[in-house]
């Protein structure tokens, strides 16, 4: 008796945890693409991909076999941010689509990590030497050359000089109220961001946006994301299980809570937090075991 097999497509969080399951190989390009799928669950990643293709192959076309760094350069930020139009979104900055890669590409409107993930794809095709750089508070990427690095501003296109990335630190230093107690030299700054972390910036992005609305439900989604992300952060673990009790999902929350307060037992919320885990319990949470 024959059977026929039933084929299923995954799911966007199955398909987001195969993406990245293993460093090695990770495509930033596609897996940031895929966050956008707990917004828009339909949206056709591989579409996105071959929309960035297209655009790579367009420039590559323009340039002579020979071209060297420099000139390779001078093409894709002329081509993108003159031609293309692709710019940082000064009107709707933290509106949550500037962090959705296929609407980037349709607005040619974003926030620096995510004009970022487009720019380094492009110049990768281009067999530009690119990085994505963590800087506090700012996304920024790095061009090896022959002759030294550029440090470009990737919500401007502007190339940045020591001592404005200098300026850039110390104001965030104090915007967020770390001047005179942290003073980190510039460069520990400058070092290159893997895939995996530029992943999580991105969704913590999105966590901000969803945590200052209180909008549960779509921040439930992000850090089901995160936590398979990273799969190692306790905090990560933690604030999943905070929402899943803000949602009423009370044993799962108190299992998060439970795997949290397991990995870090000295952390400064563990009190509070055990008795979070208590209230869960009663309400139906796991036992101890």
């Amino acid at each position: 008796m024959s059977h026929s097999l039933r084929l299923e497509a995954p799911t966007p969080i199955e398909y987001f945890a195969a993406l990245v399951a293993e460093d090695a190989g990770l495509n930033l390009l596609e897996a940031a693409a895929s966050l956008a799928q707990d917004e828009h669950p339909d949206l056709d990643v591989q579409a996105v991909l071959s929309e960035v293709d297209a655009l790579g192959l367009r420039l590559r076309q323009r340039l002579p076999a020979d071209a060297s760094a420099q000139s390779k350069l001078r093409s894709l930020c002329r081509y993108f941010y003159e031609e293309l139009g692709f710019a940082g979104n000064v009107n709707n900055y933290y509106e949550r689509d500037n962090s959705f890669i296929h609407q980037v590409l349709a607005t040619r409107r974003g926030i620096p990590i995510s004009l970022a993930v487009v720019f380094l794809e492009l110049a990768t095709q281009l067999g530009l030497r690119a990085q994505g750089l963590a800087f506090p508070g700012h996304f920024l990427v790095r061009i090896s050359m022959g002759n030294g690095e550029l440090i470009l501003d990737p919500f401007t296109g502007q190339s940045l000089s020591r001592s404005r990335l200098d300026e850039m630190l110390q104001a965030f230093r104090g915007s967020t109220g770390l001047q005179g107690e942290v003073d980190l030299p510039v460069d520990l700054f400058l070092q290159p961001t893997p895939p995996r972390d530029i992943l999580a910036r991105m969704l913590r992005n999105l966590k901000e946006i969803h945590r200052a609305a209180q909008d549960w439900t779509r921040l439930l989604a992000v850090q089901q994301r995160l936590v398979i992300l990273l799969p190692h952060s306790a905090l990560e673990r933690r604030d999943r299980g905070l929402v899943l009790e803000s949602l009423g999902h009370w044993p799962a929350a108190a299992a998060d809570l439970e795997a949290y307060l397991a990995q870090e037992p000295k952390a400064l919320d563990g009190p509070v937090l055990q008795e979070r885990l208590a209230r869960l319990r009663e309400r139906g949470g796991p036992a101890l075991h």
